[in-house]
C-alpha cells in the first residue's frame, strides 16, 4: 500500500520574551519554514509501525500499550503524543509512517514540539478525528506528551506556536491565561537564525537555579506588594522600590524577566506601527538583559550576536532559547540575509574556533496534513 498524507509540525524560533514564560509572562515567536514530515497511512487496527530517515532505526508499538523506551528516545515523543491524545477520549486508530525533517536537533529550535505536533496531526488525520480538538488543545495533548511521557518539563510556548503559526505573522501568547494573538510582521522583516553548535551542558542546571531566584524574588517581593503571584505581576518601577530588599542577584533576576516582558508588548506595538527600529533595538536590549542581568549567555552566543550586528541592514539581534548555547536570531532587511550569513561564516570561527550552521526564513504557517 502507498502512503496517503503528510503532516508537518514546523520548529520554532522565539523573537523576544526569555525566561518569561514560567515566570507567567508574555512570549513572541514564529514558526519556521523548518519541519518534521510523516508520510503515512492509516491502519485498520491499533498498531504504529513507524522508521525514523533521520536516526535510520525503526519502532514499532500498540496503541493500547504505549510504553517509554530508553533505546529509542525519538520514538518516546510520538508514542506520548498518541497516549496523551486518547487521554482526552479520542480513540485513534494505528499509522504506517516514515519521518524525518530539517529541524536541526539540540539547537533550542524546538525539534521535539515539532516531533509531537507532526505526530498528533497524522494520528488525528488517519482516524478522521482532524477536527476533533482546536489548536490550542491539540497543543496542550502535545505538551502533556513531553511532561509526563517524556519526562521532560518545556513550558507551553513550543507547541502553541508549531500548532498556531501563520505565515509572516509571530504570536502572541500569555503564558498565564494561554490566550494568544497573531501579530503580523512587515514584509521588510527577515529572519536570519546563527546555530552556534555549542555545548548547552550547563542549561539545565542554570535552568532550575534560574526558575529558584524567581521565587525566591516573588517571596520577597509579596512582603510590600501582596497578592503577586509571579513575576508577571510586578513593574519595573515596583521592583526598584524594592531594590534594597533583595540581594542583587536575586534582584537582577527579576529585572530581566519584569523588562523582557516589557519589551515583549513594546516589540508588538512597534510592529503594529512599522517601526523595525524599536524592534531591534528591543532584540538588543533583550540580549544585554540576558547577558548582565540573568547571566544565560555563553562566549560562542555573544560572539554570534556580534557577528549578525557587524554588518549593514540588522535591525537586532539576540540569543534565543534558555542560552548557553543553541542559536541566535537577527532581525535583518531583505536582500542582506546572505551578508549577514556571510559575517557569521567569517567572524564566528575565529573567535569559537566553531563551524556555526546558519539557517534564513520567515515567520511560517503551523502545522498542516496534505492528501498525497
Amino acid at each position: 500500500m502507498e502512503p496517503t498524507h503528510v503532516a508537518s509540525g514546523p520548529g520554532r524560533v522565539n523573537l523576544i520574551g526569555e525566561h518569561t514564560d514560567y515566570n507567567d509572562g508574555f512570549v513572541l515567536p514564529v514558526a519556521l519554514k523548518r519541519d518534521i514530515r510523516f508520510v503515512f497511512r492509516p491502519r485498520t487496527d491499533r498498531h504504529v509501525r513507524l522508521f525514523s530517515g533521520d536516526y535510520n532505526e525503526s519502532l514499532e508499538f500498540d496503541l493500547d500499550a504505549p510504553a517509554y523506551i530508553p533505546e529509542r528516545l525519538w520514538g518516546n515523543y510520538i508514542q506520548g503524543t498518541a497516549w496523551s491524545l486518547e487521554q482526552t477520549g479520542l480513540r485513534l486508530v494505528g499509522i504506517d509512517a516514515v519521518l524525518g525533517g530539517n529541524v536541526p536537533r539540540g539547537s533550542g529550535l524546538s525539534s521535539s514540539a515539532a516531533v509531537e505536533v507532526g505526530a498528533a496531526h497524522a494520528f488525528l488525520a488517519a482516524s478522521g478525528l482532524l477536527d476533533a480538538l482546536p489548536g490550542p488543545q491539540i497543543a496542550k495533548a502535545a505538551q502533556r506528551a513531553e511532561n509526563e511521557f517524556v519526562g521532560v518539563n518545556c513550558g507551553i510556548m513550543d507547541q502553541f506556536i508549531s500548532v498556531l503559526g501563520k505565515e509572516n505573522h509571530a504570536l502572541l501568547i500569555d503564558c498565564r491565561s494561554l490566550t494568544y494573538e497573531l501579530v503580523p510582521m512587515p514584509e521588510e522583516a527577515a529572519l536570519v537564525i546563527g546555530n552556534t553548535r555549542a555545548s548547552r551542558s550547563l542549561a539545565s542546571s542554570a535552568y532550575n537555579q534560574r526558575r529558584a531566584e524567581c521565587e525566591r524574588g516573588v517571596e520577597i517581593l509579596q512582603a510590600t506588594i501582596p497578592g503577586i503571584k509571579a513575576l508577571r505581576d510586578v513593574s519595573s518601577a515596583q521592583l526598584e522600590a524594592a531594590r534594597a530588599m533583595m540581594p542583587d542577584n536575586i534582584y537582577r533576576r527579576c529585572r530581566h524577566v519584569v523588562s523582557e516582558n516589557e519589551r515583549v508588548l513594546h516589540t508588538v506595538a512597534a510592529f503594529s506601527s512599522g517601526d523595525l527600529k524599536t524592534v531591534g533595538e528591543l532584540m538588543d536590549a533583550s540580549h544585554e538583559s540576558l547577558r548582565d542581568d540573568y547571566e544565560v549567555s555563553s562566549p560562542a552566543l555573544d560572539a554570534m550576536v556580534a557577528a549578525m550586528r557587524s554588518v549593514p541592514g540588522v535591525y537586532g539581534a539576540r540569543l534565543t532559547g534558555a542560552g548557553f548555547g543553541g542559536c541566535a536570531v537577527a532581525m535583518v532587511a531583505p536582500g542582506a540575509e546572505q551578508t549577514v550569513a556571510d559575517a557569521i561564516f567569517d567572524q564566528y570561527p575565529k573567535a569559537t574556533s566553531i563551524w556555526p550552521e546558519v539557517y534564513i526564513t520567515r515567520a511560517s504557517d503551523g502545522a498542516q496534513v496534505v492528501r498525497i
